[in-house]
């Protein structure tokens, strides 16, 4: 695993060196070799934040040291760590530390108490299945969010008050990355069935279609990040695998709406491969 976890430090390595400049989708491809999607999620779960969460935190613990040691104003640091004005980077800095740049240089107190970044990786090892998936034509409706967030729940039940066959409805997700290096992994997810709703006229659209690693999540949804940590973390680095720029799959091939049926949901988390 040493190998591997060369390629994540190579990616903090840049960053640290670049933290004050933008770092484009290509650069952190080109470093990691692999694609954004997969470079994203694997330095979350490898690293316990994402990229963009990873600079913007170098960005304000870089001004607080020059907000300490030096006497710079605060917009000439500001745009020094790279942000684009005093007010951004002032919001970011009461966000991370909970007071203003202004009142942290009048206290000179010392809030720099995280270490360094160091990746770890599962100690567990899934086995995939290798799977060839037919395109199949689905009915969906969408949200922009950050991933395992409340607005997909809403967006569940929302979609389901359509109503749909009670037999023969399949249930997926889907989850398109944006190419953006964002302090959360910002996607759109659109909740699908493979049925048209029954009262409703919902939009058509065609998913899957090739080979997928597909991964078997039993149990919460609330639990699933506990299954993509182990495929970002550990999985993903022994694949030997090519991975398609297409968007990851979830098929809900057990649900349950009842609480105390929780425990009994199958997922699939399908990856596409090339």
């Amino acid at each position: 695993m040493e190998d591997h976890l060369t390629c994540i430090y190579r990616v903090i390595n840049f960053i640290e060196q670049n933290y004050d400049q933008p770092i484009s989708v290509k650069e952190l491809e080109d470093i990691s070799h692999y694609s954004y999607r997969n470079i994203q999620r694997i330095f979350k779960y490898s690293c316990g934040e994402t990229i963009g969460a990873f600079q913007q935190r170098l960005k304000v613990e870089n001004a607080y040291k020059r907000i300490l040691y030096t006497k710079e104003n605060l917009t000439s640091i500001a745009l020094e760590v790279g942000f684009a004005n005093i007010a951004s980077f002032s919001k970011a800095f009461k966000l991370h530390f909970g007071i203003s740049p202004k009142a942290a240089r009048l206290s000179k107190e010392q809030l720099l108490s995280r270490e360094n970044l160091i990746p770890v990786t599962s100690e567990v090892l899934l086995e995939p299945e290798i799977v060839y998936l037919k395109p199949l034509q689905v009915y969906y409706q969408s949200t922009t969010t950050y991933y395992n967030n409340e607005e997909i729940e809403v967006l569940w039940e929302k979609f389901m008050k359509n109503e749909f066959p009670d037999s023969g409805t399949g249930y997926f997700g889907v989850i398109a990355d944006e190419p953006l290096i964002k302090t959360e992994i910002n996607c759109r997810y659109d909740a699908c069935a493979t049925l048209q709703a029954l009262h409703k006229k919902l939009p058509a659209k065609k998913i899957l279609g090739g080979r997928y690693a597909r991964f078997t999540h039993t149990g919460s949804y609330e639990t699933i990040d506990e299954t993509y940590t182990k495929i970002y973390s550990r999985w993903i680095f022994n694949s030997g695998l090519e991975f398609s720029h297409t968007p990851i799959i979830e098929h809900y091939e057990r649900h349950s709406l009842h609480p105390d049926h929780l425990d009994e949901q199958l997922t699939y988390i399908l990856l596409p491969l090339k």
